[in-house]
C-alpha cells in the first residue's frame, strides 16, 4: 500500500510542477516557493537558513537510506 502512495504522490507532484513550468506564472513552482519562504534573493540569514536546512536534510537522508537507520 504504502509504496503505491509513494508513487502517487510523486507522479501527482510531477504533475503539478510540470504545469507550473508550462504556464510561466510567478511563484508556482517549487523553486520559487523556497526562494520566497526562506527569502534566499534578499536575505543573507535566509540563504544561510536554506543552505543548513539543505544540507542538514541531505547528510540525514544519505545516512538514513545507507545505514538503514534513523
Amino acid at each position: 500500500m504504502w509504496p503505491a502512495i509513494w508513487i502517487a504522490w510523486t507522479c501527482a507532484f510531477a504533475v503539478f510542477e510540470m504545469i507550473a513550468l508550462a504556464n510561466r506564472r510567478d511563484d508556482d513552482t517549487l523553486s520559487e516557493n523556497v526562494r520566497r519562504l526562506f527569502r534566499t534573493r534578499t536575505s543573507k540569514a535566509g540563504r544561510a537558513a536554506f543552505a543548513v536546512t539543505w544540507f542538514g536534510f541531505s547528510g540525514w537522508f544519505a545516512l538514513h537510506i545507507l545505514t538503514e537507520t534513523m
